[in-house]
């Protein structure tokens, strides 16, 4: 069930005219369209009914005819509020209600509806007004198209393609989906026939498009008149396929005649009805659907009685702020405008900065509403953030304000210092190695590195130019700088079954969302505190920063065995660990998903030139589980999920420590051939087959696939020799594994190495690319031993700035560490540790994390808390019995702690050893 907001709501009033001479008076059944003109932001409002026709006036929604159908125009100018009746040029479209409309820059294009001699035409009605009159354009596309139809939904998808789905042409509902590219001419309308499942035959729904062009089709009523509650997502991959995905979580209500929106990830939808005279009410009248969480949303409050039992009205919104006009409540017909601020993310100065820059607070109309809207910011208001407030959700009772660190103790930690350097005693040999080879070359034998010049990455989301319609245009934004989001995504412990909605006797966990100011974590910003107040270790290259500035200041390939491992293992919300742990596939398939899986590695670079949208994934270390709860949590890389926008970054780690080494591998290679342009993976220093022998891997390998063990472990680590070392996003985020070490200075340093790469051929870049770490905090620069062990280093925030300077960077974002919060800042935010591995080895009690990077650069972490001990195997599996070599491994060769470490020994801390 969807939860009641935790999170604060939007903040909703009504505008207040003291002159409603010329605004649009009682209507239902219009289209309100926003336009970002040169003019400044304005919302058309066209057609609808102004008379109503039916049984009374305590006509229930179901028994009502709409009647007095116009054509007229007015226009809503946000910043001055106020309404102006328009009188455009040229031939008007016929009188109509139930149509759709859409923006194209300056233009609303009309389609469809029904009127006083029936059905619209099919023809395209255009209202230009980029100019200083209005004028009306008829826009006959030749070939077939939707054809006339009602209570259909149009909108523009990718800032190109108009498209118009569901309705009713006078028959019955209808489930078509057309599109008409608004970039190439002569206009043709295209029947496209998505993939994926696609939702029943409605009308009465809303669509709306989100910043990066999914479009979402949510509610309706269905051919029986039933209403339904689900929601779709249709995507235009970069292919040029079409694909419907159900969106992940439950609607608070089905309904129809309602209205929806998008502000930022956030879909907003408002009243609606039910059927039979019942309408939506209560805390399901606006529900939110957060669609980078997966989470539906709801609100009580006396304010949402501006929403409740309210129908065919309209909605549009213009920055953070959300416009509802009109509609019909209790078979009355309505005149009252309702704006809704969800700018809930920001604080209250950045807040209003944007608000301000749409309004004139000023004006009568403006001034009322914005006196309204602080009250929402007073102590005893009933919904959102106070003026002060860092955390969304209500106040923490005091004993919980003191530990925000979900139960963890630091007695966890305590118990794995005992022996710090295990990993390291692993890896010494080859270290020893690197050290003879690097003393005996010759001292100029490092190469010349070249100066880096950013790449743009091929197959890159394309900037579509001009858009529409023969004259308008979009320029191009300037990518923005890349920020961190100062708040945290949080979703509470509880089990893994808890994730299948309907189980008895267990509560619905996975909807207990919060969102949590980055100041509330003890742990996570514990490198980057102000050291200012030491004087003798006061760091010259570093300077306080703000937490939303910037982070850094400018100076499917053949056969089909991906899709049955993809079958197999990807259920994010019912997934439980295998009673017997033979595993489910053979020798020869494990063999031909490795092929593919190569093949892809091949054809890429060393360092991979990604984009945004992005979600970056830490060490998962075969906790299969873990990766399955960020996946139900998060949106996971389906067809159902969210990989039609928005790609996966995996920094690799994937095996050893857990016991499901082999399931979280095969996964992830299977999603990479079924999405190799989406799917991204790079190597870990687990991907090694010196480490993988003695810290868990080969001897799964060996338990759960008996003789031919051997050779599968053997199979996998030659193709971990060929898989990318980092990832370079946007040109502004570099990803790797370890770290910038001692040796780094360029990127196309990486970009040089040839792979297939051993640990040993790779040499101390390769050493520092996958063991190097911060040091331990912001305070100590320079290049230090590190107390994983011999041979390995720590580099200071000096080294960071330095590195991200000469090769124009903004942030590196990096895996390797276990740290308490699942992610950790570093070098005053210039590096973000992120580690997604639960509770890692059973002992350490941390949460795991994600790094959400938005199409504007803002970086959004988002955790999980470890699952209650009972119920959960070492690995963060629900438990199914000991696993006998598991503890025994992590027992003999602890992990390094996550926070501390212990003294170096056997004089490691001096540099000779470097």
């Amino acid at each position: 069930m969807p939860r009641t907001g935790t999170q604060p709501g939007p903040r909703l009033a009504p505008l207040v005219f003291s002159n409603t001479e010329n605004g649009p008076g009682l209507r239902c059944g219009h289209s309100l369209t926003p336009v970002i003109g040169d003019h400044g932001p304005r919302l058309i409002l066209f057609g609808g009914a102004t008379a109503l026709e039916g049984t009374g006036t305590n006509s229930s929604a179901s028994g009502i005819r709409l009647a007095g159908a116009t054509a007229d125009v007015h226009s809503f100018d946000i910043h001055t509020g106020e309404w102006t009746s328009v009188e455009p040029l040229g031939e008007a479209p016929s009188p109509r209600a139930a149509h759709a409309a859409a923006a194209v820059g300056n233009m609303v294009v009309v389609q469809g509806g029904i009127g006083p001699l029936g059905l619209a035409t099919e023809d395209l009605h255009v209202l230009d007004l980029s100019g200083n009159q209005a004028r009306w354009h008829r826009v006959v596309v030749p070939n077939s198209g939707p054809g006339p139809r009602y209570a259909h939904v149009l909108a523009l998808v990718a800032q190109r393609y108009l498209v118009a789905l569901g309705g009713n042409d006078g028959r019955q509902a209808l489930d078509d989906v057309w599109a008409l590219d608004t970039a190439a001419k002569p206009y043709q309308w295209q029947h496209i026939e998505p993939e994926g499942e696609s939702p029943v035959a409605r009308m009465y729904a809303t669509a709306s498009a989100r910043a990066d062009g999914l479009l979402l089709l949510c509610g309706g009523r269905e051919a029986t008149n039933f209403p339904v509650g689900d929601a779709y997502g249709l995507a235009r991959h970069r292919d040029g396929r079409w694909e419907w995905a159900r969106a992940p979580g439950v609607s608070p209500s089905s309904r129809y005649q309602h209205a929806a929106v998008f502000v930022g990830a956030r879909l907003h939808v408002n009243g609606g009805a039910l059927g039979g005279g019942r309408m939506v009410e209560d805390s399901a009248a606006w529900a939110v659907l957060d669609t980078e969480a997966g989470q539906w949303q709801t609100w009580d409050g006396p304010e949402m009685s501006l929403v409740t039992r309210l129908c065919r009205h309209a909605c549009a919104s213009v920055g953070p702020l959300i416009f509802l006009y009109g509609g019909l409540r209790g078979g009355m017909l309505l005149e009252d405008m309702i704006v809704a601020d969800d700018s809930w993310g920001d604080s209250l100065g950045d807040r209003w900065q944007v608000i301000s820059g749409l309004i004139d607070t000023s004006v009568p109309v403006w001034s009322a509403w914005t006196e309204v809207m602080k009250l929402y910011n007073t102590p005893g208001s009933s919904s959102g953030p106070k003026p002060d407030d860092k955390a969304s959700g209500p106040p923490l009772p005091a004993a919980a304000s003191l530990d925000l660190s979900g139960g963890r103790k630091a007695s966890g930690v305590a118990s794995l210092e005992e022996a710090a350097a295990a990993e390291a005693a692993a890896v010494l040999p080859l270290v020893t190695r690197q050290n003879k080879s690097h003393q005996n070359a010759d001292g100029n034998s490092r190469r010349e590195a070249e100066v880096h010049t950013p790449v743009a990455r091929p197959g890159s989301r394309p900037g579509f130019g001009k858009l529409g319609m023969d004259r308008l245009g979009v320029s191009t934004p300037p990518t923005p700088d890349v920020r961190l989001h100062n708040r945290v995504v949080v979703v509470n412990a509880g089990p893994l079954r808890s994730l299948q909605p309907g189980t008895p006797g267990t509560p619905a966990v996975h909807h207990m969302v919060r969102q949590l100011s980055l100041d509330q974590f003890e742990n996570e910003g514990r490198r980057v505190r102000d050291y200012s107040t030491d004087a003798d270790n006061q760091p010259a290259l570093l300077s306080p920063r703000e937490e939303y500035m910037p982070l850094h200041h400018s100076a499917g390939q053949p056969g089909c065995i991906n899709k049955h491992v993809i079958a197999t293992l990807l259920h994010p919300r019912d997934w439980t660990a295998p009673v017997e742990r033979n595993f489910f596939m053979d020798v020869a398939a494990i063999q031909d998903l490795c092929n593919l899986a190569e093949a892809c590695f091949k054809d890429e670079p060393s360092v991979l030139r990604l984009g945004a949208p992005i979600k970056i994934f830490g060490d998962l270390h075969g906790q299969f589980g873990d990766l399955m709860r960020l996946f139900a949590e998060f949106g996971s890389p389906s067809t159902e999920g969210d990989i039609a926008y928005i790609d996966y970054l995996f920094l690799g780690d994937y095996v050893d420590r857990g016991s499901h080494s082999l399931e979280t591998i095969m996964l992830l290679l299977a999603l990479k051939v079924e999405y190799p342009k989406s799917v991204h993976l790079i190597r870990g220093n687990h991907e090694a087959a010196d480490i993988n022998a003695q810290f868990g891997f080969r001897l799964e390998c060996v338990e759960r696939l008996g003789d031919q063990g051997l050779w599968v472990w053997q199979r996998l680590n030659a193709l971990f020799n060929w898989m990318p070392l980092a990832a370079l996003i946007e040109n502004k985020i570099l990803c790797m594994h370890g770290g910038i070490g001692r040796s780094m200075e360029y990127i196309s340093e990486i970009d040089a190495l040839q792979r297939p790469l051993t640990m040993e051929t790779g040499g101390l870049l390769l050493m520092d690319l996958l063991w190097s770490d911060p040091t331990e905090n912001d305070r100590i620069q320079g290049v230090h031993p590190n107390a994983r062990g011999p041979g390995l280093v720590s580099f200071g925030p000096d080294r960071v700035h330095h590195y991200c300077e000469v090769n124009d960077l903004q942030l590196i974002v990096r895996a390797h560490e276990c740290v308490m919060d699942g992610f950790e800042r570093f070098a005053q935010g210039q590096l973000i540790t992120v580690f997604s591995a639960t509770n890692y080895c059973g002992t350490a009690n941390n949460a795991g994390a994600i790094l959400v990077v938005g199409r504007d650069l803002v970086v959004v972490p988002k955790l999980i808390h470890p699952l209650p001990p009972a119920s959960i195997d070492l690995d963060g599996s629900p438990k199914r019995g000991p696993s006998g070599w598991l503890e025994s491994i992590n027992r003999d060769r602890p992990p390094t702690p996550p926070r501390g470490r212990p003294a170096a020994r056997n004089g490691s801390n001096s540099l000779a050893w470097i």
